[in-house]
């Protein structure tokens, strides 16, 4: 595990390039064939906002799809096998290879709007580095009180696992879990080495320093929404400024197998622009 952190950042570094000045002020449109959404980076996070930067003037965003839409939930786009006539392929990379170490931050949540990376489960990716390329835009739903207790379960026991499978302790079957992932055996043998690491985390539990959802959040889940349940799992990098309404449009659109649009929708072209209040 300590290999593939220290190789997520030595790559990320060279990968992230630190980004002039004049590029740090500005936003960053997608322009799709459904409308333009604006982007605005977070300084909380430069090594996400310095990579998307980096991919938006390599024009890397240019011609991919929205590969997976689930209405009132996300957006997700990024993979380059969109821009192939077999997106399916499996012999092709889904992402560039490295990672974007996590950079989790209080302030930063998935609201309405929000954009996060994208990134494979802890099993694979114990210490929840991003992907290189792919990120969703937050449509969400409005939660309840009720609703954002049991987000907050989830966030917590999500964190606490991902605590155990970190820990020295348990190096042996987490490593032996990776292995199992590697060698693409049944999911049924999968699920009986996670088990192993669910009951020490759920011994755990009542003694865990548990994360609690900001009333400033709370308050923003019950009136505009979001996806609450992501919180402190994924980094939140950015926010939409302007373009929802395509967002929205773009949630609604028909989707098959895998949540797929059955018609493609495009980034045509992602641009850096000169900033604006809007």
């Amino acid at each position: 595990m300590k290999k593939i952190l220290l190789l997520g950042l030595l790559i990320s570094l060279v990968a992230c390039n630190h980004q002039g000045e004049n590029d740090l002020n500005k936003d960053v449109e997608l322009i799709t064939s459904k409308g333009s959404i604006i982007i605005r980076l977070s300084d909380k996070t430069p090594k996400h906002r310095d990579n998307f930067i980096k991919l938006v003037k390599d024009q890397f965003y240019d011609s991919i799809n929205f590969h997976r839409v689930i209405n009132k939930f996300l957006i997700q786009a990024g993979d380059p096998r969109t821009k192939t006539a077999n997106p399916d392929d499996k012999n092709q990379p889904y992402d560039l290879p490295y990672l974007v170490p996590a950079e989790f931050d209080k302030t930063l949540f998935h609201k309405r709007g929000a954009v996060n990376a994208a990134r494979n489960g802890d099993d694979m990716n114990p210490f929840q580095m991003s992907s290189s390329t792919q990120f969703t835009i937050i449509q969400g739903k409005i939660f309840n009180d009720s609703l954002l207790d049991v987000s907050e379960g989830r966030i917590n026991k999500w964190r606490l696992y991902n605590k155990v499978l970190r820990d020295p302790k348990n190096q042996k079957i987490a490593e032996q879990l990776t292995l199992l992932y590697n060698n693409n055996v049944s999911y049924d043998s999968i699920l009986k080495v996670r088990k192993v690491l669910e009951d020490i985390a759920e011994k755990a539990y009542d003694t865990f320093k548990k994360y609690k959802i900001p009333v400033a959040h709370r308050k923003f889940y019950k009136t505009i929404g979001g996806a609450a349940h992501l919180d402190q799992n994924y980094t939140v990098f950015g926010e939409v400024i302007k373009g929802m309404d395509i967002v929205d449009a773009i949630a609604q659109v028909e989707t098959a197998e895998g949540d797929r649009p059955v018609v493609p929708v495009t980034i045509l072209s992602a641009r850096l622009i000169e900033r604006e209040d809007y």
